[in-house]
């Protein structure tokens, strides 16, 4: 017998731990924001860990068509409950997905949860139609709002985790890794170019910071204008990094 994936126990909680909080939804509208600009109705784009299923509903009612994988089949369950054509696949098996899209989208860490993000994205270029998009949302390496967090309430090893050179171990017990920006663009630049970047949660702080209705949203006003400065964009919970696949010669 499988045994379950880390993320089967906390998928009935998922959404009331992030998507439905004033932090997730101000940190998800930077994603939607790349998104929408670049998947139009008729599109077939692949949601790689796709949790419950919210990106993958905000894309269909846009007329796009989503197929979707999740490592927990708990969250495939409840994607599939919103009508997502989901399946329970991890991202070190996209090798067996044998169709081609015009995008892939990876929304908030996926990706940090496997240790060869190169080989991710050599995958990747196998799906994804040349001229094609990638939009993939990573946990930032560096997030001023946890170091202050955490440094305040005299946390230190929290407070600086993500600036480990080795993987951090959750709790719940996965490995997650912090990549740098330049390992990131490194990893994808064979077969992909990097379109632009931006920060999701540079004044939005991460979803265990609380913040006052009126000031979460001066502070989502100010990531929506600001979070793409590059200044600032490396400060953030989460950075948003499309891609676009190279032509074939």
């Amino acid at each position: 017998m499988t045994a379950p994936a880390p993320f089967d126990r906390i998928a009935a909680a998922y959404d009331a731990l992030w998507t439905g909080t004033e932090n997730g939804r101000a940190q998800r509208r930077i994603v939607w924001r790349a998104i929408d600009s670049l998947f139009k109705p008729g599109d077939e784009i692949l949601d790689i860990g796709c949790g419950t299923g919210e990106d993958a509903v905000h894309l269909r009612h846009r007329g796009v068509r989503v197929s979707a994988i999740d490592a927990s089949s708990e969250m495939v369950r409840m994607a599939a409950s919103r009508g997502v054509a989901a399946t329970q696949l991890p991202v070190e098996e996209l090798y067996r997905i044998h169709a081609q899209y015009d995008g892939v989208l990876s929304d908030f860490g996926p990706l940090n949860c496997i240790a060869d993000l190169r080989e991710a994205a050599k995958a990747m270029a196998q799906l994804v139609r040349p001229q094609g998009h990638v939009v993939v949302c990573l946990l930032n390496r560096t997030c001023i709002w946890e170091m202050v967090w955490f440094g305040l309430l005299l946390q230190l090893g929290k407070a600086f985790r993500r600036l480990a050179r080795m993987a951090v171990q959750s709790s719940l017990g996965i490995a997650v890794y912090y990549p740098a920006a330049r390992e990131v663009c490194r990893a994808f630049r064979r077969d992909f170019k990097l379109i632009n970047s931006t920060g999701a949660g540079v004044f939005v702080p991460p979803s265990y910071v609380h913040l006052s209705a009126r000031t979460m949203k001066r502070a989502a006003w100010l990531d929506l204008r600001l979070a793409h400065l590059p200044g600032l964009r490396a400060l953030g919970d989460h950075r948003v990094y499309v891609f676009q696949r190279r032509s074939e010669c």
